[in-house]
């Protein structure tokens, strides 16, 4: 079912709806991807370039010869992925869609760069933000609740 869904980077300067199809998102664990995020992966979801309007519109970094990649100046959030030519789609990272919920990670690309140990995490521990002492003590002394 097509819908169509807002996003953009943590200072809110940079905006942007899309036209999105499907819940299908993939991982891109490729060395690019790393350094561009600064993650083990980058978490992406495809669309057609067309379906994709800027409200406020990224910068572009050219990160290799042959794609560029949007991200915000003011804050450096990392937005997407495209190619220079201007052909296939153009992917948007998942965590900067206003709500990620919808998409599931379906493939992994750039494949022989990954870290295996990152894939499996479901029996870690885990800590909510709100619970954790260091965070919560930060944010109050700041006079605010912690975010979600």
């Amino acid at each position: 079912m097509t819908q169509t869904m807002t996003g953009g980077c943590q200072c809110g300067r940079v905006r942007y709806s899309v036209e999105i199809d499907s819940d299908d998102a993939y991982w891109c664990h490729c060395r690019m991807c790393q350094k561009a995020t600064g993650g083990i992966a980058a978490a992406f979801v495809e669309v057609l370039a067309g379906k994709i309007t800027w409200l406020s519109g990224p910068e572009w970094y050219q990160s290799s010869p042959v794609a560029h990649r949007p991200f915000c100046s003011a804050c450096g959030t990392p937005l997407g992925f495209a190619w220079i030519d201007g052909t296939g789609g153009q992917d948007l990272t998942v965590g900067s869609f206003d709500d990620p919920s919808r998409f599931k990670p379906v493939a992994h690309a750039g494949s022989e760069s990954i870290h295996e140990a990152w894939l499996d995490t479901k029996d870690l521990p885990r800590h909510t933000s709100g619970t954790t002492e260091s965070v919560v003590k930060r944010w109050q002394a700041a006079g605010l609740e912690v975010p979600e």
